[in-house]
């Protein structure tokens, strides 16, 4: 079972790339992120088309979450149980895989934007529902994948300049201590499962030609909890399609479950 995640940063402009990728893709399941349409907007059918069982989430302008199938998701979610957000930041469902039942939870964790702002304690309360949420979830859903956009980096290794970057959005002690309050749940970070190349990056800016200088960060993860770690058989990131005419700023990242 291959579930991949991306930020495709409007799916409005992105649909043509998405069904191109997935058709040289053709994942299981896989979330998208910032889809940036209204759920009335969101192109059902072209991804029906494609072969995919679709659940979405959206608002305007902004955020924006889609969770897509190869077989019908059950029991779907939206946003953070318990915790009151107007933003469509969440999407959850389950994936039957044969005998294998896999509760996907896909987020777009908010930026935060500084420390010391409004939008900053947004996401430290947001990280908490999160984890309290999960923490239940976990109980009743044993085989689970938490991925998505984290808007964390984690370790300095995940940062292209981890002393620019001490202390800035996406780096701070308080963000990686959530993250790491995540594994604490019982979750593994699937990618850091393997040995992987330096310099290993999912989101390059696209100012300053970053992408081309490789100058990025490791801010998009899947996170696949005790019961399936056994069965990881592989995570890697897709650079190609952020080579693509107007790319989205966000690589996939794809994990195969044997």
């Amino acid at each position: 079972m291959k579930i991949a995640t991306w930020n495709v940063n409007s799916l409005a402009v992105r649909l043509p790339q998405l069904l191109d990728w997935l058709g040289n893709n053709p994942v299981d399941a896989i979330v998208l992120q910032e889809t940036k349409l209204t759920d009335d907007k969101f192109p059902h059918d072209a991804l029906t088309h494609a072969g995919y069982q679709v659940h979405w989430f959206g608002q305007k302008t902004y955020n924006g979450v889609a969770l897509l199938s190869k077989t019908a998701a059950v029991d779907p979610v939206r946003n953070i149980p318990g915790f009151a957000d107007e933003q469509a930041r969440v999407i959850t469902a389950t994936v039957p895989d044969g005998e294998r039942h896999v509760r996907i939870v896909g987020g777009y964790f908010p930026n935060g934007q500084a420390p010391g702002t409004d939008k900053f304690e947004y996401k430290m309360q947001w990280l908490r529902g999160l984890h309290d949420w999960l923490e239940d979830e976990l109980t009743r859903h044993p085989n689970l994948v938490l991925l998505g956009d984290f808007n964390i980096a984690p370790e300095d290794r995940d940062v292209y300049d981890p002393v620019a970057w001490a202390g800035q959005i996406h780096c701070t002690p308080q963000e990686r201590e959530h993250f790491q309050r995540l594994l604490e749940l019982g979750l593994h970070d699937a990618f850091r499962m393997f040995e992987q190349p330096p310099k290993s990056w999912t989101w390059w800016d696209y100012r300053n030609l970053a992408f081309r200088k490789n100058q990025g960060l490791r801010i998009d993860h899947i996170l696949v909890s005790e019961a399936l770690r056994g069965q990881v058989q592989s995570c890697v990131i897709d650079k190609l399609p952020r080579k693509n005419e107007r790319p989205s700023d966000h690589a996939p990242v794809v994990v195969e479950l044997g």
